[in-house]
């Protein structure tokens, strides 16, 4: 397949490997559909037979994860999360070129790929507990799986950033290259897995992820629980106004 699904733009060279493209900049904020045209995009390039994709973003970030300045989402029909499920479950390998921010949910979408390739100005952050909020997309069961449980409590807790150095000394990024060199890098790695037999690689793939849909689903559940339940705490509310404002917030408890 080549063309666009909504915001997401899909294009495959002759090697097998496809550009799976963000079109949100600057900043690439998602919603349900962003992520379901995501994982639909995944789903029928592994149905075609493509061998590796690469995932990336248009504009200065790689993602800031979802926009709090909007309204909450509506609870009927599908959720995020449902279709977040979908892209972990997608059976192809992906390769994440990060350039400049993977904040938020768009740090748990740069952990649904398999390898990230980003630049030392690079920054991630899993910043929920600075908005009063709890983690999502995944994040329990994805980031202690790539830099370990008692870093990840940690980067949980205290929400700071990271900038790509130390993400890729404690293995959040695979490769670290110049920022010129993002997506480049990220394509030579895809051509890498691409090379390989690809019923090796699937059945690789499905070894060392068997099982990691299922249980980002089951941790989607509590996720998504927290989530809707610490949205209606004044320090929720009190994180988002601190964030729009740029300044610290002052939580309460309450």
């Amino acid at each position: 397949m080549a063309g666009d699904r909504g915001d997401v733009a899909v294009g495959v060279d002759d090697g097998g490997v496809a550009t799976v493209e963000i079109r949100r900049g600057p900043d690439n904020f998602f919603d349900q559909a962003l992520i379901a045209d995501l994982a639909g995009a995944f789903e029928e390039l592994a149905a075609e037979g493509c061998r590796a994709v690469v995932l990336c973003s248009q504009g200065k970030h790689f993602c800031a994860g979802a926009d709090f300045s909007r309204p909450a989402p509506s609870p009927s029909g599908r959720h995020l999360y449902d279709e977040a499920v979908r892209l972990f479950a997608a059976p192809v390998p992906v390769v994440a070129a990060v350039q400049g921010a993977a904040i938020g949910g768009g740090l748990g979408l740069a952990l649904a790929a398999d390898f990230r390739v980003g630049a030392p100005d690079a920054r991630f952050a899993a910043n929920f507990a600075r908005l009063g909020f709890h983690h999502g997309f995944g994040l329990t069961v994805t980031l202690p799986a790539v830099v370990g449980s008692q870093r990840a409590l940690e980067l949980l807790c205290t929400g700071r950033r990271i900038d790509g150095e130390e993400a890729a000394r404690i293995g959040l990024l695979d490769r670290l290259v110049a920022l010129a060199e993002v997506r480049s890098e990220a394509h030579r790695l895809a051509a890498e897995i691409a090379a390989s037999a690809p019923l090796a690689v699937a059945s690789i793939r499905a070894t060392m992820r068997g099982g990691l849909a299922e249980r980002v689903r089951v941790a989607t559940v509590r996720e998504q629980a927290e989530q809707d339940r610490l949205r209606a705490s004044e320090d929720f509310a009190e994180g988002v106004r601190a964030m729009a404002e740029r300044r610290a917030p002052q939580f309460r408890g309450r």
